[in-house]
C-alpha cells in the first residue's frame, strides 16, 4: 500500500539538526534552484529515490514529466550507505519519495517518516508487490530473527516480473502527486514482460544440474526462484551484507560448495574479499565478480539484468 510512514518515529529537532550538518555520504542530486528545496531549475515535480536500480526504472516510467534524483551512488551498498546533508535536504523538498522498504535502506528510515509527515508521498516498492521470504537451507542466518527462514528479502530488483508489479500502482500513486505517467507505466511493463522473455534465453543455456547459486551474500533469491535456481548457501550467511559469518560457517560452506559441484562463487557489493577467495580455495572454485547493486554503463535496467544473467551463464553453463 502507498504509506505515510506514520508509524516511523519522527526526526526530533536537535537530532535532525545533527543530521544535516553531521551525516557523510555521496550524492547524485542535481543542482536546485533553492538548496533544500527539492526542486530542480526546470520547477517540475520533483522525485527521489533512494536506490539506483530503482531509480532506472522510475525514470523509465516518468519520462520528462518530472525530475528524478537518485540518492545512492551507483554502485553503493544500499545495508550500509549513509545519507549527507545534501541528500536529505533533497529527500525532505521532494513531491514523491520511492525505496525499495524491507530496511534494505536502514538509515534512511527516520528521514522518510519525517517526509511524509511533512507532506511528500512516500511509495514503498515492497508494499506493492509479492514479497519473498527466506526458505530453510538457503543460508540465512538461523539464529537472527531478520535473517532466519521466514525473514522477508529485500533483493525485489533481481526478478523484473516482481519489478511489474509495482508499476501500475507507482503510476496511480504519481498521479495524486499531479504526475501523468501512465503512458510510461503502460510501456514500462510491456517491456518488463519482453526482458523476462530474454533473460531466460540467455539463461537457457545453463543445464539444470548446474542451476546452483553461490553469492556474496543472500541476494539473488527472487532471480534464484523466478528462473529455477537453487541457493545453495553464501559468503556473508544473511540477506543484508552487513552480518559476519564464523568460521565454521565458512568451512561448511566450502563442504556445501565442493559437495554440490559449483563451479564458481559469485562476488558482490559488500563480500569480503579475502574471505570469499579463502573458501573458493577451500572448495576448488572460481571467484565471479557479479553486478548486483550496479548499473551498467547505459544506466538502464534492462542492460543491468541481461549482464547479469550473462555473467550467471558464462559461469555455469
Amino acid at each position: 500500500m502507498l504509506t505515510s510512514r506514520a508509524a516511523l518515529a519522527t526526526l526530533p529537532a536537535l537530532a535532525a539538526a545533527a543530521l544535516l550538518t553531521a551525516c557523510g555520504g555521496g550524492s547524485s542530486a542535481p543542482a536546485t534552484a533553492d538548496p533544500g528545496s527539492g526542486r530542480s531549475w526546470s520547477d517540475r515535480p520533483s522525485i527521489v529515490v533512494t536506490y539506483s536500480v530503482l531509480g532506472a526504472v522510475v525514470k523509465q516510467v516518468v519520462g520528462d514529466a518530472a525530475d528524478v534524483t537518485i540518492l545512492m551512488p551507483d554502485g553503493a551498498d544500499p545495508h550500509e550507505w549513509s545519507p549527507s546533508a545534501k541528500d536529505v535536504q533533497a529527500m525532505l523538498g521532494a513531491d514523491v519519495l520511492v525505496d525499495n522498504g524491507l530496511e534494505l535502506e536502514g538509515k534512511l528510515q527516520d528521514v522518510l517518516g519525517r517526509a511524509a509527515d511533512d507532506g511528500a508521498t512516500v511509495f514503498t516498492v515492497a508494499d506493492h508487490v509479492t514479497v519473498r521470504t527466506v526458505r530453510p537451507g538457503e543460508g540465512a542466518e538461523p539464529d537472527d530473527p531478520d535473517q532466519a527462514p521466514g525473514a522477508q528479502d529485500p533483493h525485489l530488483w533481481t526478478d523484473p516480473l516482481t519489478m511489474r508489479e509495482w508499476i501500475q500502482p507507482f503510476a496511480t500513486a504519481l498521479k495524486g502527486a499531479g504526475i501523468d505517467a501512465t503512458a510510461g507505466a503502460v510501456r514500462t511493463g510491456t517491456e518488463l514482460t519482453d526482458l523476462d522473455t530474454r533473460v531466460r534465453e540467455v539463461l537457457a543455456a545453463v543445464p539444470e544440474r548446474r542451476r546452483k547459486l553461490v553469492t556474496g551474500h543472500e541476494s539473488l533469491g527472487y532471480f534464484a526462484a523466478r528462473y529455477g535456481f537453487q541457493l545453495v548457501g553464501a559468503v556473508v550467511p544473511a540477506i543484508t551484507s552487513q552480518a559476519e559469518a564464523s568460521a565454521g560457517e565458512l568451512a561448511e560452506l566450502a563442504r556445501q560448495v565442493e559437495a554440490a559441484r559449483v563451479p564458481a562463487i559469485f562476488a558482490e557489493v559488500g563480500t569480503p574479499k579475502a574471505t570469499v577467495e579463502a573458501v573458493a580455495r577451500d572448495c576448488g572454485a572460481q571467484v565471479v565478480e557479479l553486478s548486483t547493486h550496479t548499473l551498467p554503463a547505459d544506466g538502464t535496467y534492462r542492460t543491468f539484468m541481461l549482464d547479469l544473467a550473462g555473467t550467471v551463464t558464462k559461469a555455469l553453463a
